[in-house]
């Protein structure tokens, strides 16, 4: 019977890569900041996992709430959209 812990930890990683390299892609910014989000957040699921709960929730507090807020910020009073 396979455990589904390891399973869960690929799903996250592949999760983590697919988000990186589709906002590294992205020419929206706001699009690219929703991924890395997702990223933050994906680690923190695999910290979480790791048995590593003031890591993970350093991890969502920090970067996934503060980081992603800071940027989102950003983007609003800047330009939304890479020029190309």
């Amino acid at each position: 019977m396979i455990e589904t812990t390891p399973l869960i930890f690929v799903l996250l990683l592949f999760i983590i890569i697919l988000a990186a390299i589709i906002a590294i892609h992205k020419k929206d910014l706001l699009h690219s900041v929703i991924l890395l989000g997702i990223v933050n957040t994906s680690l923190a699921a695999i910290f979480f996992i790791l048995k590593a709960p003031d890591i993970a929730i350093t991890q969502v507090a920090i970067t996934a709430a503060l980081e992603t807020s800071i940027f989102i910020i950003a983007i609003h009073k800047t330009e939304r959209r890479e020029e190309a």
